[in-house]
């Protein structure tokens, strides 16, 4: 699907952005283009992938007259830019709205005029029945997406809108394994916020295969969830102890917009999912015509009866072995 195309990641510098490029680089693309605010980071991970293909434009989905020119020409966009440090999106909720939410709708607008192919939106766990002002407006991102082939063109070839929604990567910037890392190596007590604390576990490996593979399934106006399981918080704290050496740890409570367990599909969503191709494909409830589709689109796609919900206390447990092995080879200690 991907070989020989020009391909547009909006925050591209980010963790997630810079892993993708270089799984990119080596699927045969004829170019990408990294769109970022952030221009140090863009000398960085210039000089990392040092590649012909790789083309570097600062920029924010702020400004949509940046993104018309940032787009044109391309076949495939990857929608990674957001604000999404909870605690700051918090205290500047508004700011989060002009990124994420109207960020999002000037990288649609863009897409549609410049006749993209197909545009993949990243979400997260957070906007499931969100707690959080960040889980709101990456909710309304995913609406944004699957609604936005009301624009489209449909003389032409309209684009095609999809999002993705997954948790955490394991060890991501902000998240709690290099928290606890950095914590145990200045010999400080690790910080649990509620000892039955659950998260979804996935690595940046799984999380670029689940993204390509639902790039290369999605015909536009679904979600896309991946099946994961799910990690103990003290688990994270034992498996990181054998590692690292021993020390004490103090629990410190839930923060403000924190939950206790995260929630990848929630109760009202189970009756719209099907599973196909090893993902969870979430269907807008608006569009029943696109149900009588399904066969078509999807042949080997099966509706969802078995869950209730799809919850991180409610999945199979990743062991402490594998636990363990996941963050050694993830790199995470070095």
């Amino acid at each position: 699907m991907l070989e020989g195309k020009k391909i547009l990641i909006t925050g591209g510098t980010g963790s997630l952005g810079q892993a993708l490029t270089k799984r990119l680089l080596g699927m045969k693309v004829d170019q990408i283009r990294i769109l970022s605010r952030n221009e140090f980071k863009q000398i960085e991970m210039e000089s990392k992938f040092s590649d012909p293909r790789l083309r570097f434009l600062v920029g924010d989905v702020r400004d949509y007259d940046r993104l018309l020119r940032a787009i044109e020409g391309i076949d495939i966009v990857f929608h990674a830019a957001a604000l999404k440090h909870v605690p700051i999106v918090e205290h500047n909720p508004f700011e989060a709205i002009k990124t994420n939410v109207i960020g999002s709708q000037n990288v649609i607008d863009a897409c549609i005029y410049n006749n993209v192919e197909k545009a993949i939106c990243i979400g997260t766990d957070k906007a499931v029945s969100p707690l959080n002002t960040y889980g709101a407006t990456k909710l309304l991102m995913e609406k944004l997406f699957v609604t936005a082939r009301h624009y489209s063109n449909p003389r032409k070839h309209p684009t095609k809108f999809i999002a993705v929604r997954y948790g955490n990567v394991l060890g991501s910037s902000g998240s709690v394994i290099p928290k606890f890392v950095q914590q145990i190596r200045n010999k400080q007590k690790i910080t649990i916020t509620d000892p039955q604390m659950t998260r979804f576990s996935i690595t940046m490996n799984e999380a670029l295969n689940f993204i390509l593979n639902a790039a290369s399934t999605g015909q536009g106006s679904e979600v896309f969830i991946p099946k994961l399981t799910a990690y103990s918080i003290m688990d994270v704290k034992d498996v990181l102890i054998d590692l690292l050496g021993s020390t004490q740890y103090e629990i410190t409570g839930i923060r403000p917009g924190e939950k206790l367990h995260e929630t990848l599909i929630n109760t009202d969503e189970i009756r719209h999912t099907w599973d196909v191709n090893n993902m969870y494909m979430l269907t807008s409830q608006f569009y029943p015509g696109f149900i009588d589709k399904i066969s078509q689109l999807y042949p080997n796609a099966t509706r969802v009866e078995s869950m209730q919900v799809y919850s991180s206390n409610t999945v199979p447990k990743t062991s402490k072995h594998d636990l363990k092995q996941s963050i050694v080879e993830s790199g995470l200690l070095n």
